[in-house]
């Protein structure tokens, strides 16, 4: 009896609503609520939204971003970076008939103790050799491990979802095979400092190409 009128009182409880924050790497901005009638429940909460809605820019709406919340204060819930990846059929779009699409897998480990792994594809201008795929991922990889050498976190997740990764990548592979677009598709982490995460190793990713 103690047991059920305990928790009816935790049921009869004044739920309260709560401002998602985004991460710092996303400028500490809310962009959501979520409620509950305790704030160690929102704790651990997955939450995911899209660049277009935390930056007010439409044309990033094929960015999918998943955040878990981390900890409350006041009404605030503040959340870390799980990963990011666009939408399917954003990248469906980006084939083309009688073309490649270059897929890779990166495990990165950043300054600050995290292993990232980083997914880009390059789609090219037509169907590329087999050669060409070979070395056109072999440099995705090396662009990726360099640059990441000297980024923390929420460095690398900025270059990654903003671009930058993907413009370097699109420089320099081009010298080997015409490129019509470059995208890093999905980032994810692995391990936090001291924490393991489920995420199953990379395997090899063959090339696909277009019919």
């Amino acid at each position: 009896m103690a047991r059920r009128s305990q928790r009816k009182a935790e049921s009869r409880k004044a739920k309260q609503w709560y401002k998602v924050v985004s991460p710092e790497m996303f400028g500490r901005a809310p962009f959501g609520e979520t409620i509950a009638n305790d704030p160690e429940r929102i704790v651990g909460r997955i939450v995911e939204t899209t660049l277009g809605d935390l930056t007010n820019n439409f044309s990033k709406q094929n960015t999918k971003l998943k955040f878990r919340v981390d900890r409350v204060a006041g009404d605030s819930a503040y959340t870390k970076f799980l990963g990011h990846e666009m939408t399917t059929d954003y990248v469906r779009s980006l084939v083309k008939r009688r073309t490649s699409r270059i897929d890779s897998i990166v495990d990165v480990t950043t300054t600050d103790g995290y292993q990232v792994r980083i997914k880009p594809s390059c789609f090219t201008v037509k169907r590329a050799r087999a050669n060409q795929v070979k070395c056109i991922r072999e440099l995705s990889k090396k662009v990726i491990v360099e640059r990441s050498k000297s980024l923390d976190l929420n460095q690398l997740i900025q270059d990654a979802v903003g671009g930058k990764i993907s413009l370097d990548i699109y420089k320099e592979a081009k010298m080997i095979y015409p490129l019509r677009r470059v995208e890093v598709r999905k980032t994810e982490i692995v391990t936090e400092p001291g924490i393991a995460t489920s995420a199953p190793a990379p395997s090899s990713v063959p090339e696909t190409p277009s019919a």
